[in-house]
């Protein structure tokens, strides 16, 4: 006689705690390899610091300006040192020893994160001392997630990389979750100053996982930094066209739906609530995302993961488009907010449309991140997380430029409703153009 538990019987499709247990986030990647699981656990950490300087720049610039576009400049002087960070970070990355490249831009990204709360302390109100330092961490933040993502690889085998990807989701999801609303809640309290301080400390994190690295060295032959070696990349590239369709799909996404910019002007005008509602806005986002990565078990099982990436970003859009439906809405029946009054309603419709938003988006990533990991040989590997964080983190500066430019020449409302539609009526067109891309199969991975 067979005793209850997690013994399954022929065709019963499972015991209800093995479903379960199948549905929720495989965590074998953190009991396959220490290194990965102190690598984990540390940029967990760190990341929570860096989405609330991000959050607490957005505010410390909208506050000294009172301009939406003036926070969109954020992005714009960061962009250009971040696509030469990539490039230059991912030949770095195939030439010398991994973990010593992400322990010198660690440094980096420390001092500027120091710098910038050193100058709050002393009450600078210039802007463009912020500019600099943000462009300054965001270009070592490129070079070390490109390390960081030319590492993972050579720590678990293949048929982990899912898992691993589902597990960096819930590391951004936690993140962006708590980061944004500690920041509001921060900076209403004590000030900019002592919420940049925050991430110096949190920026430890990131240390402690790097320490513990073995030396990674990259493997085959290694080119020398320098344009001929990201000219060789890009010649891969042009060879690859799977991994490419997964920067192009991306870059659609995040150039086109990303109204984080005018989250600042809808605090303060339309939904109201002020800095509190950034980081909840903001949050919603995240908690999307992290609960897509709790229940991200079956994700493993997918095989055409070209197709679930064109679908999931087909859902981003639709939920973006959502968001500045409720913004629209807002606006044409007059429930506009301000600082001290909010719109509970439409803050609530917001928050749903974005948390849609952050899970459709954190599942594209997980196959994304699949794609590249699996498809990318080792020997050029780090040239391609360089382009991978290029598009990651430049697309959404990008995006940011052109919502901030809707946002003034039209309404806040347009970037986040005209792009999102615009996401998926692409999106559609891909599912009958790409269809290389679409029949891309797991199991027999080619760039």
């Amino acid at each position: 006689m067979q005793e209850s538990g997690d013994d399954d019987e022929p065709g019963s499709g499972g015991s209800p705690r093995r479903r379960i247990r199948d549905l929720l986030v495989d965590t074998t990647p953190l009991k396959h390899s220490p290194a990965f699981a102190r690598l984990w656990f540390g940029t967990s950490v760190s990341q929570i610091g860096a989405q609330v300087t991000i959050v607490a720049v957005g505010l410390h610039i909208y506050e000294l300006t009172q301009s939406t576009l003036a926070v969109s400049f954020v992005a714009l002087w960061a962009l250009g040192p971040m696509i030469l960070s990539g490039f230059v970070g991912g030949a770095l990355a195939d030439r010398y020893d991994r973990r010593t490249v992400a322990l010198v831009t660690a440094c980096v990204a420390w001092v500027s994160i120091a710098t910038m709360t050193t100058i709050a302390f002393l009450g600078v109100e210039a802007t463009w001392p912020y500019y600099a330092l943000a462009a300054v961490n965001a270009a070592s933040a490129t070079i070390l997630g490109t390390a960081r993502g030319a590492i993972q690889p050579r720590l678990l085998p293949v048929q982990l990389l899912p898992a691993a990807a589902a597990l960096a989701g819930i590391t951004m999801g936690v993140a962006i979750t708590l980061g944004p609303a500690i920041a509001g809640v921060l900076v209403a309290a004590v000030g900019f100053a002592w919420t940049y301080l925050l991430d110096a400390v949190l920026f430890i994190g990131a240390f402690v996982g790097i320490l513990g690295l073995p030396s990674m060295r990259p493997e085959g032959g290694r080119s020398a930094p320098g344009l001929a070696s990201v000219l060789e990349s890009l010649r891969f590239l042009r060879r690859a066209p799977n991994v490419r369709a997964t920067f192009i799909f991306d870059l659609i996404a995040m150039t086109l739906g990303q109204p984080r910019v005018v989250f600042p002007a809808v605090g303060a005008l339309l939904i109201g609530g002020g800095a509190v509602t950034v980081g909840l806005l903001t949050a919603a986002f995240a908690i999307g995302a992290l609960l897509s990565s709790l229940v991200s078990g079956p994700l493993g099982q997918v095989r055409r993961q070209g197709r679930a990436v064109t679908l999931a970003i087909a859902v981003y859009g639709a939920c973006i488009a959502l968001f500045g439906l409720v913004l629209l809405v807002s606006r044409l029946i007059g429930a506009t907010g301000s600082a001290d009054r909010t719109i509970v309603p439409a803050l609530v419709l917001a928050g749903i449309a974005l948390a849609g938003a952050g899970a459709a988006d954190n599942i594209s990533a997980v196959f994304r991140t699949t794609i590249l990991q699996a498809a990318a040989p080792d020997d050029v590997r780090g040239r391609m997380q360089g382009i991978f964080y290029v598009v990651v983190a430049g697309g959404p500066r990008v995006g940011d430029l052109i919502a901030g430019a809707l946002a003034t020449l039209i309404a806040l409302w347009a970037p986040a409703l005209l792009g999102g539609l615009v996401i998926v009526v692409l999106m559609l067109v891909a599912l009958r153009v790409a269809r290389g891309f679409q029949r891309y199969d797991a199991l027999r991975p080619t760039p």
